[in-house]
């Protein structure tokens, strides 16, 4: 498994990564390389100019300025997930951080190269739905895309062939969770629900609920969040009800790691269990 040859460039600012990749033919870029570098030894990729953005720093970055949280996108899983305030403050992604593959990822991958690729059994993508999350976009002019215009399908998002994903912000969660049913051996979801809640007391006054490795985007669980408006966080059996067909009016995909039935079956359980953690204060 040997990649094809490549022309390999390590700018040291934006403005030369989109230089680079603007002249570059077939230019990928490389985040952490978690995702890409796999491909390109099964020759599933094979790009002519590999654009290594290691070399501008201050793209790894978490910045909290009152409720509001800005994500430099070369910030890595471990960095995320050994964050006391993301833990405290966005506990969806805390989680999902912690979660996500072993020790050798959580510490190469980063979080804009796992959302700019877009793998429909990934953990972020649901988690930055559910956060309601905003991509800033560096391309010929800077621009902002929400999450729920991001996320286009299977290995597909809103990115332009000469754009480049620099940062993500969102507010904060305070009470949020995320929980995944995940293959034995790659970590990836069959099912993953991020909750995020807006509570008044104990009782459940808003929710956002996205849902992730069923489909080729994740998407929200309209139904499920109309349902748990009124709640009580420690009514775990009326959360269970509203939990109930989850995935209703969606195509579920099978494949050979879970079924379609499988995986519908299963995105109710999971989604009572998201929403029961993210009531309990961190």
């Amino acid at each position: 498994m040997i990649p094809a040859t490549f022309n390999y460039f390590r700018p040291h600012s934006i403005e030369e990564a989109l230089l680079l990749l603007r002249q570059g033919e077939a230019a990928k870029i490389l985040a952490g390389g978690q995702s890409l570098i796999p491909m390109m030894k099964f020759r599933v990729v094979e790009p002519k100019t590999l654009i290594d953005l290691q070399g501008v720093p201050e793209l790894a970055h978490v910045m909290w300025a009152g409720g509001h949280c800005t994500v430099g996108a070369l910030t890595t899983h471990a960095s995320l997930a050994a964050d006391a305030d993301v833990r405290r403050k966005a506990g969806v992604l805390w989680d999902a951080a912690n979660a996500l593959g072993d020790p050798q990822v959580r510490n190469l991958g980063t979080i804009g190269g796992a959302c700019s690729h877009a793998d429909p059994s990934a953990d972020y993508p649901a988690v930055m739905l559910a956060l309601d999350a905003c991509f800033i976009v560096a391309g010929e002019k800077t621009r902002e895309v929400a999450a729920a215009d991001f996320f286009k399908g299977t290995f597909e998002t809103a990115l332009g062939e000469s754009e480049i994903l620099t940062k993500i912000t969102f507010d904060a969660a305070a009470h949020s969770a995320y929980v995944k049913l995940e293959h034995p051996a790659s970590h990836y979801a069959l099912v993953g629900v991020a909750a995020v809640l807006v509570m008044s007391r104990d009782t459940i006054e808003d929710a956002r609920i996205a849902i992730g490795g069923l489909a080729d985007a994740p998407f929200r669980a309209g139904g499920v969040e109309r349902r748990l408006r009124g709640i009580k966080g420690n009514d775990g059996a009326a959360i269970k009800a509203a939990c109930t067909g989850a995935v209703t009016g969606q195509d579920v995909r099978s494949d050979v790691e879970a079924s379609a039935a499988y995986r519908t079956a299963m995105a109710d359980v999971i989604a009572a269990r998201a929403v029961g953690a993210a009531t309990r204060p961190r």
